[in-house]
């Protein structure tokens, strides 16, 4: 019977970086059931680190170490060669070659992939809030929501609530139609979370025609008249007054180009909705 190989995974933060390089490696092994992964994370000062390595020395185990701090990456490899344990010190090597070839100096942080992984679940989770209450399709969202984006069709609401969702902000949509109360709920939402969207008649027509166009429809149909599109203008620009809300007129306006105005109002506002999306 083969004897079992012990790897010690030992890191400052979780050590799951670390984990799954280890995993990746033994993949290109045949014998996979013979290696014995044993992970020892937030191992941040040498009383701790010491005591794991002594219990490599007693297992006789393959230690793989990913600590960001410099003076304890520097000990656990001095500490192995002391007492003989064979070790790979999988992070310093490649922050010093970046650090050489940037110019840069390392932030020596440990459990930055876990902020980035935060990152990533904060951003997932706008993006999911702004599919669920977009156009309108449930008002319970807009108390829930950081920004609500009012406007008539084809003002760029829902390009815009997805936009924003990338930069982890809680988007609602509503659209303003004269037919069509707008939901009571809207009234309890602060002033400072709501922007209003509108855009040129001319600029509306044309792209709601081949909005027709594009759905087989004919695109002459009252939705693209320009009677009707002034009507809906006038409709919203009385609601946004109402609602005492800033208004951006998106015509000739880029996505990224709105986004920037409303993220430049929110801070104008004093909204910290803006979290950690940049790093």
């Amino acid at each position: 019977m083969e004897k079992n190989i012990s790897v010690f995974i030992v890191s400052d933060s979780l050590g799951e970086t670390a984990r799954a390089l280890a995993r990746a490696t033994i993949s290109q092994f045949e014998n996979k059931d013979q290696w014995d992964i044993r992970r020892f994370p937030y191992i941040n000062n040498i009383e701790l680190l010491e005591e794991v390595l002594n219990d490599a020395k007693t297992m006789d185990a393959l230690v793989l170490y990913s600590i960001v701090s410099d003076d304890l990456a520097k000990h656990a490899g001095e500490f192995c060669e002391k007492i003989g344990v064979e070790y790979v010190d999988l992070l310093s090597s490649i922050i010093e070659k970046m650090s050489e070839k940037s110019g840069l100096s390392p932030l020596r942080e440990a459990g930055l992939i876990r902020k980035m992984d935060k990152s990533y679940f904060n951003r997932v989770e706008a993006i999911e809030f702004a599919v669920k209450y977009d156009d309108g399709k449930d008002p319970r969202g807009l108390l829930k929501a950081d920004l609500v984006l009012v406007g008539i069709s084809r003002t760029s609401k829902t390009p815009l609530s997805m936009y924003l969702a990338n930069k982890h902000i809680k988007v609602a949509n509503v659209p303003l139609v004269p037919e069509v109360p707008i939901p009571k709920e809207l009234s309890n939402v602060d002033p400072k979370k709501i922007i209003g969207l509108t855009n040129s008649p001319e600029k509306l027509n044309t792209i709601r025609v081949e909005r027709l166009k594009s759905m087989g429809l004919s695109g002459s149909a009252n939705y693209a008249k320009l009677d009707r599109i002034l009507e809906e203008l006038d409709y919203s620009e009385k609601v946004m007054k109402t609602l005492k809300c800033p208004v951006i007129n998106v015509a000739n306006k880029a996505i990224e180009e709105t986004a920037g105005i409303i993220l430049d109002i929110l801070k104008e506002n004093g909204l910290t909705i803006i979290k950690d999306y940049d790093i």
